[in-house]
């Protein structure tokens, strides 16, 4: 059977590396021996893959992108961690993805499909979902947690520890220091991020009927006023609205963890301000 690779002359492939059928390999590229690659990888040229890094099949990664070295992490004492990346990402160019530290959970996980624009960095012990979105220049700090099809604009930072739930969205140079609730739309980078809103577009894109849209800013008001905490609004929340599903899901991303920080709407504007009345 012949061998469906296609690896550059001036590629360096250690011994140990596993790499997958239809795999291409670019002009330059390294790859270290306990990478494992998926089928159809592109690596396009300069790629560095290093540490202990698995990559899923039809991936492709552009130049300059250095993928799984050791974490940024002052507590990490050198022990084996990984690093796994899923299907069917683009990784642009210079883009930096770090493993997991010994210290914490060990591993930095990326979901399939994920979209991951030139020179922004994931660092270790993050785990990013699935169809997630990370613009240019962003970065995410050790730790956090991004939900599926979130997306993270250009210049963003995001503060270690932070989770964002699933299809919201950062603004661009936003300094996110809290949760950020799912579907939330948080802009702003003096205060720590201000939230402004629900994500109105990712909720009609996701299929959101109408009428549970309209609900759920009705949940947001609840949730967000500053006369009570966020975690005493969830439950009143909940009896609000008892039978919708998304409801319990914003609420069960706020109570599912103590003594978290929460990105909030600026004060005295619990309301959702996403200019978009038809709903």
């Amino acid at each position: 059977m012949l061998d469906s690779r296609q690896i550059h002359q001036t590629a360096v492939i250690e011994t140990g590396a596993s790499i997958g059928a239809g795999v291409r390999i670019g002009p330059f590229c390294h790859v270290g021996p306990e990478v494992v690659i998926g089928d159809r990888v592109e690596l396009k040229s300069h790629v560095v893959v290093t540490g202990a890094t698995t990559i899923g099949a039809e991936t492709q990664v552009f130049p300059q992108a250095t993928l799984g070295c050791a974490p940024q992490n002052n507590k990490h004492t050198g022990g084996r961690t990984t690093l796994k990346i899923g299907e069917s990402c683009t990784i642009r160019e210079g883009v930096t993805m770090h493993v997991g530290s010994d210290t914490d959970r060990g591993e930095t996980i990326v979901g399939d499909h994920g979209n991951f624009l030139a020179y922004c960095h994931v660092a270790h012990d993050c785990i990013v979902g699935n169809h997630v979105t990370i613009a240019s220049y962003s970065g995410l700090s050790g730790h956090c947690e991004v939900g599926d099809y979130a997306i993270i604009s250009g210049l963003a930072g995001i503060h270690q520890f932070v989770r964002i739930g699933h299809h919201a969205f950062v603004g661009g140079m936003t300094a996110l220091r809290g949760d950020l609730i799912p579907f939330g739309m948080a802009v702003g980078g003096e205060t720590g991020g201000n939230l402004r809103g629900l994500n109105i577009v990712g909720l009609k894109r996701s299929g959101v009927p109408h009428k549970e849209i309209k609900v759920l800013r009705q949940a947001y008001a609840i949730l967000f006023d500053d006369a009570r905490t966020v975690m005493e609004n969830a439950n009143l929340m909940l009896k609000a609205f008892p039978d919708s599903d998304h409801v319990a899901d914003l609420a069960g991303f706020v109570t599912e963890r103590k003594n978290r920080h929460f990105c909030v709407p600026p004060r005295g504007k619990a309301r959702d301000e996403n200019p978009d009345d038809k709903h």
